[in-house]
């Protein structure tokens, strides 16, 4: 049932088991259906989808690298540029923009010193403007290396969010 790799693989066979097992979840030919998840699994193995591993990812479906990419670039939640250790996305849609959310954005690029798409010189910040997030009730809000949600992040509770992240980069 395994769709046929790229013989310089550039995942781990465990990442290649989950994207089977995502195939598997489509008829057989309908591979190109699991791309999404393809992508979410590389990235969250290689903390970025690199042309290379977008190049695999379309052998490995059997479709060209191209809808890959066209995939990877149409969504903000995939990286295609290697990001920093922690990537805070924040949603600056219309209605958390009215409840703060882009005051947050602007306090974030002054206390790292960077702009949107921009990494902090010591690797460890990606900052990034979100799409909707879908939790406008609890804004300004942000997102985490694309899994944590963070709520209500004024500014007393984003510097609390850096220390804490920097704290964790210290101790690994």
């Amino acid at each position: 049932m395994s769709a046929v790799p790229n013989p310089k693989r550039l995942l781990s066979d465990s990442a290649y088991a989950l994207i089977d097992r995502e195939v598997a979840k489509y008829p057989s030919d309908q591979k190109q259906s699991a791309v999404m998840a393809a992508l979410a699994i590389a990235q969250d193995e290689a903390g970025w989808v690199s042309p290379e591993v977008i190049d695999d990812i379309g052998s490995y479906l059997g479709m060209p690298a191209i809808a890959v990419h066209e995939v990877a670039t149409f969504y903000n939640m995939y990286d295609t540029t290697r990001p920093g250790q922690f990537k805070l996305a924040v949603c600056t849609c219309l209605p958390c923009a009215l409840r703060d959310g882009a005051k947050a954005g602007e306090y974030l690029k002054q206390k790292l010193g960077i702009d949107y798409n921009e990494t902090t010189a010591d690797g460890l910040f990606t900052l990034k403007e979100s799409e909707c997030l879908g939790a406008c009730g609890d804004a300004p809000v942000l997102l985490v290396n694309n899994k944590r949600m963070c709520s209500f992040m004024g500014a007393e509770k984003l510097d609390a969010l850096i220390d804490e992240l920097k704290s964790s980069a210290r101790s690994q």
